[in-house]
């Protein structure tokens, strides 16, 4: 019975969810270094348009990725403050400004599809499959996509 147990935990993800114009997305937990609410952004000139800038966490110099621009998506004009996600990619820092921090699931790798066909162009640039949740879509971000540079704008 317990090695039942230690197999059906084998096969799982956990994820943190956040949505972001009202989608839902999802960062695998090990993925994540820390939640928190970004302070004194400091623009960078002639950055790409995701860049929302720089801060200082805790003694570390983080770049804010605005999630929405990354998307596509317009500005956020609720008046809400974004959260931000912390995340690391080759020993660099980052900030994922989200609009709203969401709960961690863990969920059945048997359940993770590929991006389907019909998937929002812009979300598909960034997604590394997707979870079907009772009645609505949860979208995995790859981290990896997410910081990747465009060509045109390191030309820039």
């Amino acid at each position: 019975m317990n090695s039942e147990v230690e197999n059906a935990d084998a096969g799982t993800t956990e994820y943190v969810t956040a949505t972001i114009g009202g989608q839902l997305f999802g960062l695998p937990i090990s993925r994540v270094q820390d939640v928190f609410m970004p302070e004194r952004l400091t623009r960078v000139p002639l950055a790409p348009d995701h860049v929302a800038g720089v801060l200082n966490l805790r003694g570390r110099i983080v770049t804010a990725i605005d999630m929405r621009a990354r998307l596509g998506l317009s500005k956020n004009e609720d008046g809400k403050p974004p959260m931000a996600i912390g995340v690391d990619l080759r020993g660099e820092s980052y900030g994922l400004l989200i609009d709203k921090i969401g709960e961690v699931l863990k969920l059945p790798d048997t359940g993770r599809e590929l991006n389907p066909v019909n998937l929002d162009p812009r979300m598909e640039k960034v997604a590394g499959g997707i979870h079907r949740l009772d009645g609505q879509l949860m979208v995995v971000l790859d981290v990896d996509r997410i910081l990747e540079i465009p060509l045109d704008a390191m030309a820039a």
